[in-house]
């Protein structure tokens, strides 16, 4: 706004109203952060953790499917960015403040959710499938413990994926908010 003969001035008043608003709305997504971390760390250490002898003396390990070493990977992966999140949200939560400037911390947010919610969800498709092939073959008869495990690994990540995907939504509408009104703030 230009006021007294031309300066800038550019006001940041936020009602208490609002500022509550914000604050229940960075807790929200800290809860839809701490939730994926959660679910995405059971389910690389479900995966990590899957071993079994199976029929005859052959040993059935995780990384011995391509799937399977997707699905760990990319269920650790988005578990250290939820734990990275979770920190950037309470110290927003706390100060007040970003970690990053406004506009880098929008967008940083925004691609980074939805880079990683793809990710997850590419990575347990592919597991789904190969759970399926292994179903279809007699690697599940014969040996239940691993294929029921990597089920649980799968379905965890998938959990994981949709509080990320909450979550990415959540920050679309703070990148959103910050192209149409200059804040992330939508008050």
């Amino acid at each position: 706004m230009i006021r007294n003969g031309g300066s800038t001035t550019q006001s940041q008043f936020h009602s208490t109203v609002s500022v509550q608003k914000n604050r229940r709305f960075n807790m929200l997504i800290l809860i839809f952060r701490f939730t994926a971390f959660c679910f995405s760390l059971a389910s690389a250490i479900f995966m990590f953790t899957n071993s079994r002898v199976g029929s005859g003396s052959e040993l059935l390990k995780w990384y011995h499917f391509d799937a399977f070493r997707f699905v760990a990977i990319a269920a650790g992966i988005v578990a250290l960015y939820s734990f990275f999140e979770i920190g950037a949200s309470i110290w927003e939560i706390s100060r007040g403040v970003t970690i990053f400037p406004e506009v880098v911390q929008v967008w940083f947010d925004f691609s980074h959710d939805q880079v990683f919610a793809y990710m997850l969800l590419s990575a347990n498709s592919a597991g789904t499938a190969l759970a399926r092939t292994l179903r279809e073959r007699d690697t599940c008869t014969t040996n239940n413990a691993f294929c029921i495990q990597s089920d649980i690994s799968i379905a965890l990540g998938f959990a994981g994926f949709m509080f990320l995907g909450f979550s990415s939504l959540l920050s679309g509408f703070r990148m959103v908010c910050f192209v149409l009104n200059g804040s992330r703030f939508h008050m």
